[in-house]
Parts: C-alpha cells; structure tokens; sequence
C-alpha cells in the first residue's frame, strides 16, 4: 500500500469522524428544541385544563343556582374562590396558573412572561372557557334566563368601573404573591381565591365579576348573549396592567425579607428607632 492510499484513508476516516460529530450536534440541536416544544405543549394544556375546571366550577354553581337555588350566592361566590385556590396549586408549578388572557397580557408587560407564549396560552384560556361553557349547557339545558354569563346590570359604565376595580385588585394581590420572592410563595393560592371571593361578593350582583375575558367569552359565544360585552374585555385588561403597575411603582427591592433583617445594620437601625 503506497503513502498516498495510507493519506486517501485517513482523510476518509476525518471526513466520516466530522460528519459524525456535525450530526451529533444537529440532534442535540433538534432535541433541545423538542423539549422545548414537549415544555411549551405541557403548559398549554395546563392552562386549557385550569381554565376548563375554573369556568365549569365557576359559571356552573351560577347555573345550579339559577336553576336549582340550592347554592345561593354566597355558596357562589365560594365556589369561584376554592376552584381558583385549587387550580392554582394544582397546575400553578407548571403553567403559572394564569387562566385569564389579561393576567397572561399584564405579566408579558412587566417581563414575567414571554412575549412569544402569550397568543398560545390565550387561545388555550378561551378553549378551556369554549369547552366549559358548552358542556355545561349540554349538562343542565340551560336556558336564556338561567344564564351563567356577565351581563350588565345597571349600566355599562358602572359595571365597566367594577371590573376595572376588582381585576385592579386581583392583579395587585397575583403580583404581590406571584412575583416577589420577599412573600410566602405557599400561600399564593389561599391568596389569590379569597380574593375572588370577595370581589364577587361585592361585584357579583352588579356586573357578574368577571374580572376575566375568557370568563365571559366561553359563555357569550354557547348562549349567544353578546350585551355588554365589550366592558368584561376592556375593564379587565386595563383593570390588570395598572394593578401590575401599581405593585411595581411599590416594589422597593428584589431581595427576600430574610436577606435584609439578616444583617447587623437592620438590627442596630431597629435599636436606634426604639
């Protein structure tokens, strides 16, 4: 075998090791991207399932009510505040647990949430909602008076100003819980149900409480009530971005409360003070 057949081999065996280590790399690229995607796919459906139960709980202790009146509306407004504790700490680890396009749009703004997933995770809010809303219907044969909608009762402005209200303080409360390591990150869910449940309590009679648009999407496109709806899309999301904003205007610092009463100087300024 001459030296040039020996040369010709080795530069085969290059060529082929290359090639092997340039496929490597593109699988590893490709794999990367699929778990990703697999990641992406995982919160989706969280959020459709979260939305589905949030909406099948909610609008159908308003329907067993309207129809039965065996829940009043305090048990309503319960209903609303425990399924949204327990969406939250059931899918909250994997998807957030936003299950509102409005809460999805407000942390998009203050750079809690990628821009890119935002379309997604609200065409997966309003399937959830769809979903709900039709099953529901299906379940009780409900009718246009037993409706589990938000309709205006008074005027729109009225309930428009509600909504702006209660989405306001729900949004301060998720970002108060939700994004600043300084609170008690277990107690998320108990916080953010009881504060549905006391905006439905005071909202509920006048505007429905929506607070969400997927809420009262779901149930307008199944029964076909499309009055004032309109005011559970603005006063929602303009409700969420200043209550986000709001709790950003007063968040002082990133570090947890442990981390500033840890230091010797919090204790000498707490002695100077007394």
């Amino acid at each position: 075998m001459s030296a040039r057949d020996i040369t010709t081999i080795e530069e085969g065996i290059r060529a082929s090791d290359d090639q092997y280590t340039k496929g490597s790399i593109e699988e590893g690229t490709t794999f990367c991207t699929s778990a990703k995607v697999v990641l992406l796919t995982q919160k989706v459906i969280a959020e459709a399932i979260g939305t589905y139960f949030l909406i099948f709980i909610g609008c159908g202790s308003v329907a067993v009510n309207k129809i039965y009146g065996s829940i009043t509306f305090p048990g309503v407004c319960i209903a609303w505040g425990l399924i949204v504790m327990v969406m939250v700490y059931s899918v909250g680890h994997i998807s957030g647990a936003h299950f509102n396009p409005a809460v999805t749009v407000t942390f998009a703004i203050f750079r809690h949430f990628p821009y890119k997933e935002v379309p997604l995770y609200i065409l997966a809010q309003l399937l959830g909602s769809i979903l709900a809303s039709g099953t529901l219907y299906l379940l009780f044969d409900v009718h246009k008076e037993d409706s589990f909608g938000t309709v205006p009762a008074g005027s729109n402005v009225q309930s428009l100003v509600l909504e702006f209200i209660t989405s306001f303080l729900l949004m301060f409360v998720i970002s108060g819980v939700a994004t600043d390591n300084r609170s008690i990150g277990e107690l998320a869910g108990i916080a953010i149900g009881m504060t549905i449940l006391i905006d439905v309590l005071v909202a509920g009679p006048v505007s429905g409480a929506s607070m969400n648009p997927a809420r009262s999407i779901g149930p307008a496109l199944i029964m076909h009530e499309y009055k004032g709806l309109w005011v559970y899309i603005i006063g929602p999301f303009l409700g969420t971005i200043f209550g986000g904003l709001a709790y950003n205007l007063i968040r002082f610092t990133d570090k947890p409360l442990r981390e500033l009463t840890k230091t010797p100087s919090f204790l000498k300024s707490l002695s100077r003070r007394t």
